[in-house]
């Protein structure tokens, strides 16, 4: 079974659970289908908003897509999330990706 059905079979069993939602959003990015996996991780942050390894990884998306905007926004609403749970590393890392887009 490859990752991506794998991944799809937990998330039957634990539809809710943010780490799968993240995983499967990664494979998607690595098979290409960037659409898909910007719904992922969307829905994943509309539901867990506090899940900060993600709004780098959706930033970085919409970079590639063009969309950098959106991504700069993303990427403020990380960092104020990083700010929040005191995540100093990811609040790093979300400031140099969005001082990269600015």
């Amino acid at each position: 079974m490859d990752r991506i059905a794998l991944i799809r079979q937990q998330l039957e069993a634990s539809p809710d659970d943010p780490f799968l939602q993240h995983a499967l959003a990664l494979e998607l990015i690595k098979l290409g289908d960037d659409a898909e996996a910007k719904q992922c991780f969307e829905t994943l942050l509309a539901a867990n908003p506090g899940y900060v390894g993600s709004y780098y990884h959706l930033g970085r998306l919409l970079e590639r897509m063009g969309l950098a905007a959106q991504a700069a926004a993303v990427y403020e609403r990380g960092m104020a999330k990083a700010a929040e749970a005191g995540e100093q590393r990811a609040l790093g890392e979300l400031r140099s990706a969005y001082d990269d887009v600015c």
